[in-house]
C-alpha cells in the first residue's frame, strides 16, 4: 500500500480531491500507474515484488501537466532508499534526447535505444549499491521510469493506448505488445542464452520491465521470434519496445481527446 499526500487540490483521473487548502490522503494499490501531480510518496515496506525490510522508500514526483493536451508531456521523479538514489525525467513528446548516467553502462546503451526509437528526452541520475550488484539500481530505475510515464500520460486521453512492433538486429527479431491499459502485467519470454552482457546480468532485463509494467500501468507482452546472441535480442527487445510505445502514447486525432476504453478510464482509481 501507498499513501499519497497533497497540498493543494488536483485531480487523479477523474474524481475531484477536496477544496483548497485541506490535506488529502489516498490510499491505493502499489502496483498502480500514478497520475500526474506535485506530491510526496511514501511506500510501505513491501513494494511490487521486492521486501524492504525496514526501510521507507520516498518519492517525490512532479508532472507539467495532467491530460496529455499540453505541449509536452512531461514527468519527474526522484526516488530514494538507503540502497539507491534515482533522478529521472521523461519527456514523452521529445526528440530522442538521452543523458543516462546509470552506473550501469550496458544500461545507459539501453537508454539510448529507448529514447532514440520512442522519441522520447530521457535525463537519468542514479546512484546505488552496484558494488553488491547491479540488481537494486536496475530495479528502481525501472518503478522511476514506469511511474513518471504514467504521471507524463496523466488521465491518458486521447492516446491510440495500444502498441505493437516487432524489431530485428541481426539474426534477432523481437515483438512487443503492450497497452496502456492501467493494469500492470508483463509475459516476457526471451532465451537469452549467456548469464551476462558486459558486466550486466540477462536476468535483469526481465525484472527491468516487470518493475516498470508495475508503476505504469501497463500490459506488455515480450516474445523473442529468432535470436542467439544475447546483446542482439535484449537491443531488439528495447528498440520494439520502445515503438511500441511510441505508438501507445501518441494522440489519436479521431479520439478527439476521449479516452480509447468502453469504460471511460485507463487508471486505476
Amino acid at each position: 500500500m501507498l499513501l499519497i499526500r497533497t497540498a493543494t487540490p488536483t485531480r487523479v483521473g477523474t474524481p475531484q480531491l477536496r477544496a483548497a487548502g485541506q490535506r488529502t490522503k489516498l490510499i491505493r494499490h502499489a502496483e498502480q500507474g500514478i497520475a500526474a501531480f506535485d506530491r510526496t510518496i511514501y511506500y510501505s515496506p513491501t513494494f511490487g515484488q521486492r521486501q524492504r525490510s525496514r526501510m521507507q522508500t520516498h518519492v517525490e514526483c512532479t508532472g507539467s501537466d495532467t491530460n496529455g493536451s499540453g505541449p509536452s508531456r512531461i514527468g519527474t521523479v526522484k526516488r530514494e532508499t538507503k540502497e539507491t538514489k534515482i533522478d529521472l525525467t521523461i519527456n514523452i513528446d521529445g526528440t530522442g534526447k538521452c543523458q543516462s548516467k546509470s552506473q550501469i553502462p550496458f544500461l545507459d546503451h539501453m537508454m539510448d535505444q529507448l529514447a532514440s526509437h520512442g522519441l522520447f528526452d530521457i535525463h537519468l541520475e542514479a546512484e546505488g549499491d552496484t558494488w553488491i550488484d547491479d540488481h537494486h539500481t536496475n530495479e528502481d530505475i525501472a518503478l522511476a521510469m514506469g511511474t513518471a510515464l504514467s504521471q507524463a500520460l496523466g488521465d491518458r486521453k486521447g492516446i491510440h493506448r495500444f502498441g505493437n512492433f516487432t524489431a530485428p538486429l541481426d539474426e534477432a527479431l523481437v515483438q512487443v505488445v503492450l497497452d496502456l491499459s492501467g493494469r500492470p502485467h508483463l509475459s516476457c519470454s526471451l532465451d537469452l542464452p549467456t548469464e551476462r552482457i558486459g558486466t550486466y546480468e540477462t536476468q535483469l532485463v526481465e525484472h527491468f520491465f516487470q518493475s516498470m509494467a508495475n508503476t505504469s500501468g501497463m500490459t506488455l507482452h515480450i516474445r523473442q521470434l529468432d535470436g542467439r546472441n544475447s546483446h542482439h535480442i535484449v537491443e531488439a527487445t528495447f528498440k520494439a519496445f520502445a515503438r511500441a510505445l511510441r505508438v501507445a502514447c501518441e494522440e489519436d486525432p479521431r479520439r478527439a481527446g476521449t479516452i480509447a476504453s468502453s469504460k471511460g478510464v485507463l487508471t486505476q482509481q
